[in-house]
């Protein structure tokens, strides 16, 4: 996993190692500019002095998580790796949840309530209304 870098006038350049990164911070050539993802700031430095690299972005569509990768056009190296998992299932969980204490609701109700399958019958005789 690589970390972004942008120039001062906040032009993205090419994405540096976290040891390289620590270490501009530390000396002050440096500042955070967003935690996530992780990425700085330099200083002292603009794109017209910088060398950049073509970068791609591929994406993995699945049915429950979708994979992005950041892949350097040259060399194939994958400078970074991201997972976003799909809120799909958590929603049908929480409808689930929510079913199943609705039902525990509706049937602590029905204890002192005459049984419903037994008072149905009719007596012997009779006959219906003409």
């Amino acid at each position: 996993m690589r970390v972004f870098v942008l120039d001062k006038n906040l032009q993205p350049l090419d994405p540096t190692h976290p040891a390289r990164a620590r270490e501009l911070l530390n000396k002050g050539r440096a500042k955070v500019f967003k935690r996530y993802p992780f990425t700085i700031v330099l200083q002292d430095r603009t794109v017209e002095e910088s060398v950049t690299h073509p970068h791609r972005i591929k994406i993995d569509p699945g049915s429950k998580v979708t994979g992005f990768a950041i892949v350097q056009e040259e060399t194939g190296r994958v400078t970074n790796a991201i997972v976003v998992s799909h809120r799909g299932q958590q929603i049908k969980d929480s409808l689930l949840a929510r079913r199943s204490l609705r039902r525990g609701r509706r049937n602590r109700k029905t204890r002192y309530r005459q049984p419903r399958f037994l008072n149905r019958t009719r007596k012997t005789g009779w006959l219906p209304p003409s």
